[in-house]
Formats: structure tokens, sequence, C-alpha cells
């Protein structure tokens, strides 16, 4: 992390100097902001986090809850979800203090014994080279601390607002209003209304106020699709138990019925998730008699001959198997798409429900704040274009179609115990082969004016358009310090243009990095056309070079000026902008970029890829971003 780029100063580096919007702003709620967010959960924290880092903006954030979450629901965090928290500086703590999930056992009926249990598989969790994080599991109320406390951190210096209940959001329909929105909030203390009301004017409103959203309602969107007729229990405990492999994720399937155990942080807790049977269980699930004794009673009856004694208990709960989608994230009506921008949104929950045991809600949820955080962000910034936020509705609603249709088949392959018995390496493979979606790696956005129909792929396949950005190891040229690109990169808002180089030298005549750096120096450029005057020359379009020569074998001295920007008051130089390959893992040959023609790789603020193009290719790069980015002028 970079600091004292405004000067020396005492004291933890990592809280930011308080910006002066937010040092000038009156406690309490205000009667106008540019963006409420509805719910505290992990959408609207994730949300909230990036918009901190517009600390220009007002953004208020609202929960209904007396005060933060503190204990159980979600609690796998997906690889890619570890590399979004990178981007936020967060990914450190969640590794020391989560539990990693480094193997996979399952478990079948025993063929010489159909009344217990035997293991007939171990495999890894996560394929290698997947990505550089681990999947991780951590409890949801710790990864909402996380965020709360980047906020406080931050320049923002943000917090949440407890104990309001939005009752109602209405659109003005003057589209010339600059605070179109109007949020209706009842103040509660222990759930109940205390008889205070307020209301708050937005220019932008977002429902992360989960499956029984008030937002959606009020946009007039609802979710559709169907329940399965299947519940399960979720126990979060404290045991003794003579099953060998209870500090591992384990899928078992017994005579009795199926078990998911996921380990917990900390070395002792442990979670279960425990099929109830509708006909052996079905007195306490039509009665609703459910305690966490007879989810342990279940528990025990599935992993015989091994028992399992529950000492204390976390968090507990009931759920019923449901795959649930809206149509749209956003409050503009089909027929009128092309004609208006929205105003509302929603995310997370409050547009998309599914089961529990692939990992996938709190993960979805958060990608989705964070696809939509920075649109909001830069458009009310006024670097980018309004027209950036229809894509959020468009990129996330076909990734959550796509995971309730994976979730269908995951939930019904992890039920079928038939088909598990009579093949259980398939119902490995199953899990193997579906390793990507779960890591949140599969996702790949369509075309649109975020992400280019590139004719160029082939001088970086490893970096598919539309999918995040994988990052690989690198050597940084000024301190030889070995680390991953993609960690260079901030939640910032800024998008990254990574050049990769050709074989020349970097100061060579001949070299095409060269030509590159040149142009983006000019008048021409993307640089100067879209960074506001005052800004730094990184704040909207961050430029990042990758030398073909080793870190020993060229120096700083070579480097072109756009490589060694200078910045802030006293106008010092970023060193840190160029990096060389690591002899142990050559990104060039890892990520198959063309070694004689060097590439230039545009990222989004999101880590998603938007467009490959050639070193020379300086009109595209400008042409693409002027269907993206506002002029500075």
């Amino acid at each position: 992390m970079q600091f004292y780029l405004d000067g020396y100063r005492p004291g933890d580096p990592f809280v930011q100097q308080e910006h002066p919007e937010a040092a000038a702003r009156e406690a309490g709620l205000p009667d106008v902001a540019d963006v409420v967010i509805v719910g505290c959960g992990p959408a609207g924290l994730v949300l909230a986090a990036q918009l901190a880092q517009f600390p220009e903006l007002r953004t208020v954030i609202v929960d209904r809850r007396d005060g933060p979450l503190e204990v159980g629901q979600a609690d796998g965090v997906a690889c890619r979800t570890v590399e979004m928290f990178e981007a936020f500086g967060l990914a450190g703590q969640l590794i020391h203090e989560g539990y990693q999930v480094n193997e996979v056992t399952f478990w079948q009926p025993d063929p010489g014994d159909r009344s217990a249990i035997a293991r007939t598989g171990r495999i890894d969790d996560v394929e290698e080279g997947l990505s550089e994080m681990p999947h991780m599991i951590v409890n949801q109320a710790r990864m909402l601390t996380y965020l709360r406390d980047h906020m406080r951190r931050s320049a923002a210096r943000a917090e949440p607002f407890y104990g309001l209940h939005a009752t109602e959001v209405r659109v003005d329909d003057d589209p010339a209003a600059g605070y179109p929105v109007t949020v209706s909030l009842q103040h509660l203390r222990n759930f109940e209304p205390t008889g205070e009301v307020s209301s708050i004017r937005a220019k932008y409103v977002v429902g992360c106020d989960g499956s029984r959203s008030g937002t959606r309602q009020a946009i007039g969107l609802e979710l559709n699709g169907d329940a399965t007729n299947q519940s399960w229990g979720v126990l979060d405990v404290l045991a003794v138990t003579d099953f060998p492999d209870i500090r591992l994720k384990s899928a078992i399937h017994s005579e009795q019925g199926s078990i998911l155990i996921i380990p917990r942080e900390g070395g002792y807790l442990v979670r279960l998730y425990i099929e109830l049977d509708n006909e052996r269980d079905a007195e306490m699930l039509r009665e609703r008699t459910v305690t966490p004794e007879k989810l342990a009673a279940v528990a025990n009856r599935i992993l015989h001959p091994y028992t399992l004694s529950v000492k204390d208990v976390g968090w507990w709960a009931v759920y019923e198997i449901g795959q649930r989608l809206c149509d749209r994230f956003d409050d503009v009506p089909e027929n009128e798409a092309g004609t208006r921008l929205p105003r509302v949104f929603i995310a997370g929950d409050a547009c998309h429900t599914h089961s529990a045991k692939a990992g996938q809600g709190m993960n979805v949820s958060m990608a989705d704040a964070w696809n939509l955080g920075w649109k909001l962000g830069t458009v009310l910034r006024g670097t980018s274009r309004p027209e950036v936020l229809r894509t959020y509705s468009a990129e996330r609603q076909e990734v959550a179609r796509e995971l309730i249709e994976f979730d269908k088949e995951f939930a019904a392959a992890f039920s079928s115990r038939s088909g598990q018995d009579e093949n259980p390496e398939k119902f490995q493979g199953y899990f193997r082969q579906q390793g990507r979606f779960t890591a949140g790696v599969a996702v790949r956005y369509e075309p649109s004016i975020l992400t280019a129909e590139s004719a160029h792929q082939h001088l970086a396949e490893g970096f598919p358009l539309g999918m995040r950005f994988h990052s690989a190891p690198v050597i940084r040229l000024a301190d030889a310090k070995r680390m991953h690109l993609g960690h260079a990169a901030r939640a910032d808002g800024a998008w990254r243009l990574y050049a990769f180089a050709d074989r020349a030298r970097p100061g060579a005549p001949e070299s095409r990095l060269r030509g590159l750096a040149e142009f983006l120096a000019s008048e021409k450029s993307p640089l100067a056309r879209f960074t506001p005057p005052g800004a730094e020359p990184d704040s909207v379009i961050d430029v990042r070079a990758v030398l073909q020569q080793g870190h020993r074998d060229v120096t700083v001295a070579e480097l072109p000026p756009v490589l060694l920007p200078r910045k802030g008051p006293f106008g010092l130089v970023d060193y840190e902008k160029t990096f060389c390959p690591d002899p142990a893992d050559d990104l060039f040959a890892a990520r198959g970029l063309d070694r004689d023609e060097g590439c230039v790789v545009v990222v989004r603020p999101d880590q998603y890829v938007a467009h490959v193009l050639p070193l020379h290719a300086h009109q595209e790069l400008v042409e693409f971003f002027e269907g993206v980015l506002v002029e500075a002028s």
C-alpha cells in the first residue's frame, strides 16, 4: 500500500485523512444524499465500502436492525471474493482469521454394511492455478465487520444508520429533478416502531434488503421461481465426535440422509448442513418443532456408526430450498430501456435466492454490489457516462440466471443418493467440474459498452474478454518485490491499462511499448482527454507495464515518464507502475501473451477484462474509452 503522498504524518497509515466534505457534514440523517443503500448485509456493505472510496459523495446506508449482525448466516468465501477483498486491502485479515478449505472428502454407505458409512474419495477443493487466493470459511458477521472497519478508516468516515425501516421508495416523474428518489423511513427500536419518521431525497437508491425486499416491491418487481419441497437444517456447533474428517469439508450420503460438513474458523467450530427427510422428519417439519437437539439427532442418524455430541450451539436455522429470480435488477421497464436511465437498483437476495450448500449466496451478492458500486461512484463523480448504469442489470441478471440453473443441478445431485451409490466417482467428478463456478471465476460478461468484441484475443489468450483479470506473479522493477500483478489494483473506481511489452528494451527506438507510452503522454491520449483537471494522473486510467526483461537487467532510468508519473502536492514520483516476469512462474507463458507483439489489456474497475489490443492500436483504445468516459473539458 502506498501512503504519505500528501506529507508524512504519524499514526496508523491505513486510516486515511478525512475528506473536507465528510468533515463538514453534520451528524445524523441528512435530508438529501447521492446514494441511499437499504440494508447492511453483504451486498449493502460492499456497496457502501466501494462508495466510501468516493468521499466527496454523500452515501447513506440504513438497516432495520438495532445494530450489526453478530452471528450466523453465510460463511463460505469463494476465491473470487477473496480476490475482491484484496482490492479493499482486507484479504490478509480474512485469510489469517478464517478456515482454509483445502480438500473435500466423500462418504457413502459401506458396501459391507449399508447401515454404516465409508469414505469413497478425497480431492482438492480448488484446482491448481485457478486463483492465487484460497477458498475460505469466515462467519458472515466477521466479513461485515471487516467492511465496516474499512468504511471507518476511509476518507469518508462512513457509518451505517441502524433502527431504520424503509417503508416507501418513490421516484419523481420529472427527469430533471436533482434528487428524484424519496425514501421514507420508519424509526424502530427492537424492530418496533417508535412513532418517529424521516425521509431522504436521493439521486440513486439501492435495495440490498433481502428476499422480502420492500425496495423490490416499490419498483414493481417480484421473485419468480419454485420451492423444491426439500428442507435442510443448519447447525454451527462445538462438538465431540469420532468422525475422522470433522476438520475437512465432507459430503456424506448414507441410507439415512445427507450431511455437508463445513469446518469453521478457530479450529473447533463446525457447520453441519443436514438434510431433513420428508417422511422420517415429517412431524417436526409439519409442526415447526425443529430444535438444535432434534437436528443433532438427525445428524447422528446419518453419521452412523460415528457419533457426534454437541456441547454448544453458536447458531442454527432451517430453510427450504428454492430458486427464485427477478426479471431485471433496476426500475426501468423493458420497453423503456433505451430511453430511460435507472434510478433504483436491487442487489443480492432482493433479486435472487437459492440454496446455501453451493456457498454462492453471499459471494454473488457481494459481486452484484461491486459491479454496481464503481459505476455509481464514477457516474456521480462525473468521469463515467450515465449509460454505464444500464449495464448493471444486464450483466448481473444473467449471472444470477446461470447461478439458479447451477443451484438446481447442484441441489438435485447432492440429494440424489441412488445415483451416488451407483457411481460415487461421477458425483466427485461433478464437484471437480463445477469448481470454477463455485470459486466464482466462471463469470463472463457479454459484449457491451464496457466489454469489447476484440479481434485481438490471440495476443493474450489467458485474459479472456469479459472474464476476471487472472492475476499472476511478477517482480516489481523499482524495489524487486515479488507480488501478484492484480494486487496492485485497488477498489478505487479506476480503470487499469496493463501494457505487456514486446521483446525490445523499453527505451529502444523500436519498442512498441515506448510508442504506446509516448502516445499516452500526448494530448490525444485517453489520459489527457478523460482525467479531470487537478486530478491525479492515474485516478481515471491507471497505466501499468510488464516488461520481458528480468528485474536485474533493466533500470527505472529506461522507463518513459508515463510509467513514472508525478503525483500529489510535492510532485512525488510513483515508482510502482512497472513489473518484470518472475523467473519461477513467467506470466507471459502462463497467460499466453504474444512475446513478439506485446499487447494492451484494458481492465474494468471491478477487475474484468474489457479489451485486448495491440500496443500500436492507439485510436482503437481512444474509441473504446469514448463510449464509457466523460471528456474532462
